[in-house]
């Protein structure tokens, strides 16, 4: 009887994403202005659940599941605001993405300004530091606006993943303060870790108008490898939303007890913490094309034994259910939001 109810408790949370579900996903740019220069643009991908038939485009070095501007499909969807990682790119998690898209919500992927895999003005800036977040709030917001997607929005259910430094950008977009003296603590204790101490562990301090900005509407947060470095207990207490991390336990880029591992203990709402055996740093990024294998190897290689497919398979079933059980599924066209 137990396991009985355990199976229609399971059945009911995934219903509303399996009956709502829209097999075509949609690709849409958005276009904004960047809250830190007014003057400079903010770039942004949308996908969503679209009409008509699935199709596929080529962006980049990837083949993404989605078509350019296909038509909203009926019904109000909660968004999931993706932050990648340092020198990265929206579509290095576009599978996750469509995935999510598929199953009933509107993602966004912001590209950086400033700290994206063409454009490396902001690296190891307080400016980015505190600027990325406020990116991602903005693009919360073009949302709300833009003629193909507002119809389509439920503002009030936001949700936000994020990758590497990415996770460090929505825990601060969910409340955390950062402290910029624990990065040059670490990097007194560890100096070698050149990713996090090529600057010896002092962030510039470019701007002095900016400071850790919360976002409200945020609901729940999934993070991948996070960068955690500058949170303590303290800092993290303002965070009261559900959490999912993933991490690997064979991360040679953020060490785990430092990042990971130190989130799932010091969060004041536990979070759902799932560490992956012989995982390196980059599994996290969609399964490389051949394209990208052939000028970045060392972002394709997984250990022996690691099967990239199959994690980001597991790793999309999971965010689905995650974010239906925190932010709800889709809606028909008579609930209420916006």
């Amino acid at each position: 009887m137990v396991r009985l109810s355990a199976i229609l408790a399971l059945m009911a949370l995934l219903a509303p994403v399996a009956a709502l579900s829209a097999p075509a996903v949609g690709m849409h740019w958005l276009a904004l202005a960047d809250p830190l220069v007014e003057s400079q643009p903010l770039n942004a991908v949308a996908f969503y659940p679209a009409q008509g038939r699935p199709r596929s485009s080529e962006v980049d070095v990837y083949r993404v599941d989605a078509a350019q501007d296909a038509p909203l499909a009926a019904g109000r969807f909660p968004l999931v605001v993706i932050s990648h990682g340092n020198n990265g790119s929206p579509f290095a998690h576009h599978d996750l993405a469509t995935a999510l898209a598929k199953a009933g919500f509107i993602v966004v992927a912001v590209l950086h300004t400033g700290d994206n895999y063409q454009d490396r003005s902001r690296a190891g800036t307080f400016s980015n530091l505190y600027g990325r977040p406020l990116q991602l709030s903005a693009a919360i917001d073009s949302v709300q606006s833009d003629p193909l997607l507002m119809a389509g929005l439920d503002s009030r259910r936001v949700g936000v993943i994020g990758y590497s430094a990415g996770g460090e950008s929505a825990l601060i977009l969910a409340g955390a303060q950062p402290e910029p003296e624990r990065l040059r603590a670490y990097c007194r204790q560890w100096p070698d870790d050149q990713d996090a101490c090529g600057s010896g562990g002092a962030l510039i301090p470019d701007r002095d108008d900016l400071s850790a900005f919360a976002d409200p509407r945020v609901g729940a947060v999934m993070l991948m490898a996070p960068l955690a470095l500058m949170f303590d207990r303290k800092g993290l207490e303002p965070v009261r939303v559900p959490v999912l991390i993933y991490s690997g336990d064979a991360d040679r880029i953020l060490q785990l007890e430092q990042n990971a591992a130190a989130l799932a203990q010091q969060l004041p709402i536990p979070p759902d913490f799932r560490l992956l055996p012989g995982a390196g740093h980059f599994v996290f990024m969609a399964p490389c094309p051949e394209a990208l294998e052939a000028v970045a190897p060392h972002v394709c290689e997984d250990a022996d034994g690691v099967d990239r497919n199959a994690i980001h398979e597991r790793l999309s079933v999971e965010a689905v259910r995650f974010f239906s059980r925190t932010l709800g599924g889709s809606q028909p066209d008579s609930a209420g939001g916006g």
